[in-house]
């Protein structure tokens, strides 16, 4: 390891206790390193307006930050044990590259508000990201409830058979799921859309920083004014961050359930692409339906790294290492949840119905709740048209497809407005 930023004369390193203190750290910070060095070149020319850096030294260290990023891209640089993170690796470059220039890039900052703002940037990506795949999502899932609105498909509630629905419906209900998914996610980023750089270790510094530059140069909508709050944020913005993923991922573990069910032989209402299954290490039959079954899981990690975070933040105000763990968390619950979300869109887009063995499904009972309405709607009031549609006498077989069409409530089955989704996912 690289000589330590904090490292005072005469005191002796335990490499047990450096080794706790460093964690994941390292392998950690290869998440984060590049978005730390576009901070970093941002800081670099905020020191350079108030005149701790010449214009040639920040000329030097925006060529030596480029070259570091390249050298990361093509793995020629790769952050390992000799440095302590990727602050001290930042530092270490410029300083071996650009002597005195090097040692004056940490002016003015502390590692506080550089990891603030480094994950504070990669939060920004993967929220975008985030948004991105639930606007797709939701836009398959109404492409195909407006082709397939009118197929039949057997509605349940406790997983018995309850109504005539549609495949419309279904596709509809999963379109105004993510559409809130994304538009939680656009709400998030909003929120989180604070430069927290400038605030050093929680109590700001006794240099004119041009705070406002580097607002601006690294695309934030907003200064984090109080240098307290800057540290306060970490952890509560990586939890609002978390949570807008989970609502996603939520989604997700429900409709893989439903598809879970759907693929099974018992109902066999879908058929996936033979890419989502795999097949049996001994059984030479069988094709497992894994994709779904893990995307199923994923909400899993989120919720944990959910728990982590809240039990992390029983703190009182300013910085403590606890806070360390906030990295691990967050790049846990965003490499899975992404992961599983980003291969969703595809599958929908690509998943088959199997209408005979849906039309197979639906019962004369499943008219039965259809039949009590009518009964209402004739005159009879509800109660004594529910005794009478009760009666097993008066189901009879009816065409799924009226039943559909008859279903005007506004969202339900013969009124899905789709136009409404429409105009919603496409709102800025």
């Amino acid at each position: 390891m690289s000589g330590l930023l904090w490292q005072k004369p005469g005191v002796k390193v335990d490499a047990r206790i450096q080794d706790f203190l460093a964690g994941e750290d390292v392998i950690l910070d290869r998440e984060f390193i590049r978005f730390d060095i576009t901070a970093s070149r941002a800081h670099a020319q905020g020191l350079q307006r108030i005149g701790i850096l010449s214009a040639d030294e920040l000329a030097g260290i925006e060529r030596e930050l480029s070259t570091l990023d390249a050298a990361i891209v093509s793995g020629e640089f790769v952050l390992d044990a000799r440095f302590e993170d990727m602050h001290s690796a930042i530092e270490a470059w410029l300083t071996d590259k650009l002597g005195d220039a090097g040692k004056r890039i940490h002016t003015g900052r502390s590692r506080n508000d550089q990891v603030l703002v480094a994950t504070r940037l990669w939060l920004k990506d993967r929220l975008s990201r985030l948004h991105a795949i639930c606007v797709e999502t939701a836009t398959v899932a109404l492409d195909r409830a407006e082709i397939e609105r009118a197929l039949p498909l057997p509605g349940y509630t406790h997983l018995q058979r309850a109504m005539v629905s549609s495949c419309g419906l279904w596709w509809a209900a999963w379109a105004e799921g993510f559409i809130d998914n994304a538009q939680r996610a656009r709400d998030t980023l909003a929120l989180i859309d604070a430069n927290p750089l400038g605030s050093a270790a929680g109590y700001g510094i006794n240099l004119p920083l041009d705070r406002d530059h580097t607002t601006a140069a690294l695309g934030f909508g907003r200064m984090q004014l109080a240098a307290t709050y800057a540290q306060l944020s970490r952890g509560k913005f990586e939890l609002a961050a978390v949570e807008a993923l989970g609502s996603a991922t939520l989604d997700l573990r429900r409709l893989a359930w439903d598809l879970s069910l759907f693929t099974a032989a018992e109902f066999g209402f879908v058929k996936l692409p033979a890419e989502y299954t795999t097949g049996s290490s001994i059984m030479p039959n069988k094709r497992n339906p894994d994709v779904v079954e893990l995307m199923r899981a994923v909400h899993a990690s989120v919720a944990g790294a959910r728990i982590e975070l809240e039990q992390l933040l029983s703190l009182p105000s300013g910085y403590h290492r606890d806070l360390q763990y906030t990295k691990g968390a967050i790049f846990h619950a965003f490499g899975r949840g992404l992961t599983a979300l980003e291969l969703l869109p595809d599958l929908l887009r690509n998943l088959e119905w199997v209408p005979e063995r849906m039309r197979a499904a639906l019962e004369p009972s499943m008219y039965a709740t259809d039949l009590a309405v009518e009964l209402a709607r004739d005159g009879l009031p509800f109660r004594e048209a529910y005794v009478q549609a009760a009666d097993p006498a008066r189901w009879a077989q009816r065409d799924p497809e009226a039943s559909i069409a008859e279903r005007v409530s506004p969202g339900a089955s013969g009124q899905l407005r789709l136009e409404v989704l429409r105009e919603r996912l496409a709102a800025p």
